[in-house]
């Protein structure tokens, strides 16, 4: 398959569902290989390599449950011998009940999975990572809003803005681009709630376009970051909510 990513390795963590999904098949549909990486459903990341294999494309299937150091090594280990990465989207995340009450197992499983797993992920896979690559970080539009019910995920996500910003002017020198994608209100299994009923249209009013999000929506952001149209684009924090700011 020829297109802007054609050459092209990207490894896309959280990869069997939702947005992670969208990135994985995209960036196939742009020529790349790509790497999907699973939590606990290898059927469903199977599910995603046998679409890209029916597109014409190329993949391999990683497994690691993330949250921990051991997760990150299985995750690093499981990448095919001599396999390198051009591209890596760290997508993997977890939104659980956590707000002024929010107990300890709630916080460290938040904090090990959407802060600590992107930095020693990135930090891992660092040197693995060609001159000119790509690091994209799926971060949340609620890093930007005060939402009671959801303090620690909010927390986490800006620490992840912070990393991005980072992250960008260390890799800098070797022509590494590093931006942040901020979803507002996808449809997606973290999202349930949208399709419950009166949820689409609770959805729809938080975006100017009066319309839910989908994962394709974010995935087309993040294709354009990871090819050479947005070499001069790194450090940013980029609003991918629909307008959600405006409303």
């Amino acid at each position: 398959m020829k297109g802007r990513l054609s050459g092209k390795t990207a490894l896309v963590t959280g990869a069997s569902r939702g947005i992670g999904k969208a990135i994985a098949l995209r960036f196939a549909s742009e020529g790349a290989r790509v790497g999907i990486h699973y939590g606990r459903s290898e059927a469903a990341a199977r599910a995603v390599a046998d679409a890209i294999a029916a597109m014409g494309g190329s993949s391999f299937v990683v497994g690691a449950v993330l949250g921990d150091l051991k997760g990150v090594e299985t995750l690093v280990a499981g990448i095919p011998a001599g396999e390198r990465v051009d591209i890596l989207v760290n997508n993997a995340g977890q939104s659980l009940p956590a707000g002024l009450a929010a107990g300890e197992a709630n916080f460290d499983a938040l904090v090990g999975i959407n802060m600590k797993t992107p930095f020693f992920v990135t930090q891992a896979l660092s040197e693995r990572i060609s001159d000119g690559g790509r690091v994209i970080n799926i971060s949340s539009g609620l890093a930007r809003l005060p939402f009671p019910d959801a303090i620690v995920y909010s927390m986490t996500k800006a620490a992840l803005n912070a990393m991005t910003r980072s992250h960008a002017k260390a890799l800098g020198p070797r022509g590494i681009t590093v931006n942040a994608v901020l979803p507002g209100i996808i449809r997606s299994d973290m999202s349930d709630w949208v399709n419950a009923p009166g949820g689409a249209e609770a959805a729809s009013a938080r975006s100017v376009f009066d319309r839910v999000g989908e994962p394709a929506d974010v995935a087309d952001i993040v294709a354009f970051l990871a090819s050479d149209d947005a070499r001069w684009v790194t450090g940013e924090l980029i609003d991918a909510s629909g307008g959600q700011f405006l409303v």
